[in-house]
């Protein structure tokens, strides 16, 4: 079983009320006690062990199945092992007062050792116990007497060692989506941080070579365009540091308008729509991820003179007049985008487009 806060675990905390609620069994042996013609003493004294085994039997479960829930196995063995030593000495006692009645102990013994032990351990503490009990109660009072109670405490250690294999089998569930999500959320930041790094290392590094070029011809656009270089810099690292914090939002507007600078820089003439209200507020963030990463293959690869920026209610369209998208397979940044718009519930698809060039098409 898990370690686990045991204010928060169920089973920690309402796990003994499954142990416990087998108590009703004791009803029979108490009815034969106070229907019988003896004296008050001896009604009394049996009751009282009947009582105090409960109590017993309940504390351990309580302390063990705590203990076990946070991970004090140990500490937990050796707290039901004393716990089962004194109910067996108590179900030995009722034993000798009540005989064969006392046989209503055994489903108790038997089952406990499941909520503390190691599955070995639990069948060879149960199935001794019961083997024991077996010959014992065999010897003492003859097959008859006992067989019931015999396939009762099998049904009960069966139940009992049903409900924790089902419950340490949800725990692993519940891990293994732990997993899941984290992987998940690993990859979701690959993404952002391959999305935001390309596209800002792509314009830095043409602004950068425009400004080499510049230096000597337009040393004042040289300038410039150094500056903005520092700028993009300074922008991508909070974007980063963003992206990594998990704060980051793509917005569509600013999306762009960065497209269009870096589509400038690039030589590139842009034609993109002027206003943003047409698409979904619901698909703004994904249009704004998938038009930045769309743009940023356009600059890095197209070699283009033109690209052409659509976008409806619940679709986006990139289109160039570039080289095309050539025998090579597809590169991270579209197999992630389509991973992104996949989760948002649309499908993309790239192919050529009617100027020779490339056509990036997403609906929603």
């Amino acid at each position: 079983m898990r370690a686990a806060d045991p204010r928060q675990d169920a089973w920690a905390r309402w796990g003994w009320i499954f142990g416990g609620i087998w108590l009703f069994f004791f009803l029979f042996p108490l009815v034969e006690i106070w229907t019988s013609d003896r004296t008050l003493v001896w009604q009394l004294v049996p009751t009282a062990v009947i009582v105090a085994f409960a109590t017993v039997y309940v504390a351990t479960l309580r302390s063990t199945v705590s203990r076990v829930s946070d991970g004090r196995h140990r500490s937990a063995a050796r707290r039901g092992l004393l716990g089962l030593g004194v109910l067996i000495v108590l179900a030995l006692m009722l034993a000798l007062m009540i005989g064969s009645n006392a046989m209503t102990a055994l489903p108790f013994l038997v089952s406990m050792p499941v909520f503390f032990l190691p599955w070995r351990a639990v069948w060879t503490t149960s199935l001794g116990v019961l083997g024991v009990a077996v010959v014992g109660s065999t010897w003492a009072w003859g097959f008859w007497s006992s067989s019931m109670l015999w396939g009762i405490s099998v049904l009960v250690l069966g139940i009992s060692v049903l409900s924790r294999y089902l419950e340490e089998h949800q725990e692993s569930a519940a891990e293994t989506k732990g997993q899941l999500a984290l992987t998940e959320e690993r990859e979701r930041v690959a993404r952002d941080v391959h999305d935001v790094l390309g596209h800002s290392l792509t314009v830095v590094t043409i602004k950068a070579e425009l400004a080499q070029r510049l230096v000597e011809v337009d040393p004042e656009r040289a300038k410039q365009e150094m500056a903005q270089v520092q700028d993009l810099s300074r922008q991508a690292l909070a974007e980063i540091r963003a992206t990594v914090g998990g704060l980051r939002i793509a917005r569509l507007a600013d999306e762009v308008e960065a497209a269009r600078v870096a589509l400038t820089g690039a030589g590139i003439e842009g034609v993109l729509p002027p206003d943003v209200s047409t698409v979904d507020p619901r698909h703004r963030i994904t249009v704004a991820w998938v038009l930045r990463e769309a743009v940023t293959n356009v600059v890095r690869h197209s070699r283009a003179h033109t690209c052409v920026v659509e976008f409806g209610e619940s679709w986006l369209r990139v289109s160039d007049d570039g080289r095309g998208l050539g025998d090579g397979p597809e590169g991270n940044g579209v197999r992630g985008l389509r991973e992104r718009v996949e989760q948002a519930g649309g499908s993309l698809s790239l192919g050529p487009s009617f100027e020779g060039g490339t056509v990036l098409e997403v609906k929603l």
